[in-house]
């Protein structure tokens, strides 16, 4: 099985708490989701990557 690849553009809008806040586009399907933290933001990439696998298995 081939892994799945993706783009994503990640803009950082703040730091608070200690953590980073912003929003990522992910190219590929010109979606665009906040995120409140960096696990948060790791855990919509992995789910992108996760689908993408999906779409490719059919």
């Amino acid at each position: 099985m081939e892994k799945s690849k993706a783009t994503f553009v990640i803009q950082i809008q703040c730091k608070q708490n200690a953590t980073w806040q912003g929003q990522i586009i992910w190219s590929d399907k010109k979606e665009t989701q906040r995120f409140r933290s960096e696990l948060e933001l790791i855990k919509l990439m992995e789910s992108a990557l996760e689908w993408g696998e999906k779409q490719a298995d059919g």
